[in-house]
């Protein structure tokens, strides 16, 4: 296997909203988006292709959390917007009906949409070990 090398050619080309944001800094994100997917030979994303495509996925949510998205500066608000007033001016804010462990990724469309693609590694693995019958031993003698 391999690890997944940072392009941000490609990134910004699949992402161009974040065109503004310096390649250093795209470079610090994406060193942060192997904090939550795992880059190494023991990643559970075993396919480099699909690997580097939820890195980006984790990339553009850092970036839209910590740079803004399209130019703007990065919203204060986390979550998204329910309800919003005009007449002296009110914003609530909500997350929804999410888990704790979903409402990190629910504050932008890029962490949502890295929250659905990571669903089949997020399920419960069961690897059954040897059997053991009655008067059989496991190892052999």
């Amino acid at each position: 296997m391999a690890v997944v090398a940072f392009d941000a050619q490609a990134f910004l080309g699949r992402y161009p909203e974040f065109v503004p944001i310096s390649t250093p800094a795209l470079q610090a994100y994406f060193a942060e988006a192997t904090i939550y997917l795992n880059n190494t030979d023991s990643s559970l994303v075993t396919d480099v292709t699909i690997r580097a495509m939820l890195l980006n996925m984790i990339v553009a949510h850092i970036a839209a959390l910590n740079s803004g998205v399209g130019g703007q500066a990065a919203s204060p608000l986390v979550g998204r917007i329910d309800q919003a007033s005009e007449g002296s001016v009110s914003v609530h804010a909500d997350m929804g009906p999410v888990t704790n462990s979903q409402a990190w990724y629910a504050q932008t469309k890029y962490g949502a949409a890295y929250w659905t693609a990571t669903a089949p590694y997020r399920t419960f693995r069961y690897f059954p070990g040897q059997s053991y019958v009655q008067g059989f031993p496991i190892w052999p003698q």
